[in-house]
């Protein structure tokens, strides 16, 4: 290698360890910017509604006055709603994906399944609450109950864990069902014994994301007729019921500055549970990884 050649070499060397610093620093500023502008969210919000975050704060109703103002309903709401959306959800999903993957034949109508569940991970949440307005409430006649809004929140996030789910169990390794069929196990014993096991990490991973989209979600509850003013606790399925959003929502749409502020509590305590929500999933989850 000549002089020439070296020098070219030299400078192509030199470009790319520029270009790789200055890749480094803004991948850095783009993580600093994120972190900090959580932080400021997060430094906000509890200022403002940890003086109003108290006992009487989780045992009370709404209330026209802020100092009054309670979650009790809203939280006895978006749990009910949670209780009933995540069965329906986990086994509609993981069912639908097993299908897909273990039982449907590769062809153009599959295919045509396969991508269009994947477009429907991208809908807006309004268009899944008109479909739930004009199928739950009106067509089957479930009114503005628990049970129309569970349903229409298992919609939202069902693409969400079939794709997750069709992905955990595309990466389970061939030999695996191999080895299970040579041992003399049927189709199902291997989809329980051996895929199952295997790919729940996977779709408690995308359980996880979707019920804690569904649990933050506003839109699709407001367009069933979801309440938000209750004065009373749901006794069933059927019953009325507001969630946390929307009374969040609710509180900050009011003029006065002190609802503003109960609104930060509630927030506070939206937090809350989804911390709790995520630290259960992630001990199931550890718990089935060092299992199998």
């Amino acid at each position: 290698m000549n002089l020439v050649d070296k020098q070219v070499v030299q400078t192509r060397m030199n470009k790319r360890i520029v270009s790789n610093k200055v890749m480094r620093q803004l991948f850095f500023l783009a993580a600093i910017f994120g972190i900090v502008v959580l932080t400021v969210l997060l430094y906000r919000i509890f200022s403002e509604g940890l003086p109003y975050l108290d006992w009487a704060f989780l045992t009370n109703f709404a209330s026209r006055f802020p100092e009054e103002a309670g979650i009790k309903a809203a939280i006895a709401g978006s749990l009910w709603l949670m209780t009933v959306t995540a069965p329906i959800s986990l086994v509609l999903g993981v069912g639908t994906a097993i299908y897909l993957e273990e039982y449907a034949k590769e062809n153009r109508f599959t295919r045509f399944i396969r991508m269009n569940i994947s477009n429907l991970a991208g809908v807006p949440s309004v268009v899944f609450g008109l479909l739930g307005l004009t199928v739950f409430v009106r067509l089957m006649e479930m009114g503005r109950s628990i049970m129309a809004g569970s349903l229409t929140m298992s919609l939202l996030i069902l693409p969400i864990i079939v794709v997750s789910s069709q992905e955990a169990i595309r990466a389970i390794p061939k030999n695996q069902y191999e080895a299970s069929y040579a041992m003399g196990a049927t189709r199902w014993q291997t989809i329980r014994r051996v895929v199952l096991p295997a790919a729940i990490l996977g779709i408690l991973t995308g359980g996880i994301l979707a019920l804690s989209r569904a649990i933050g979600e506003t839109a699709p509850l407001l367009m069933i007729g979801a309440l938000s003013f209750i004065a009373y606790l749901p006794e069933n399925i059927w019953s009325g019921f507001t969630v946390l959003p929307i009374q969040i929502f609710n509180w900050t749409g009011r003029p006065q500055e002190e609802f503003h502020l109960v609104a930060s509590a509630g927030i506070i305590v939206l937090l809350v549970i989804l911390v709790l929500m995520n630290s259960v999933a992630v001990f199931i989850r550890n718990k089935f990884s060092k299992r199998f």
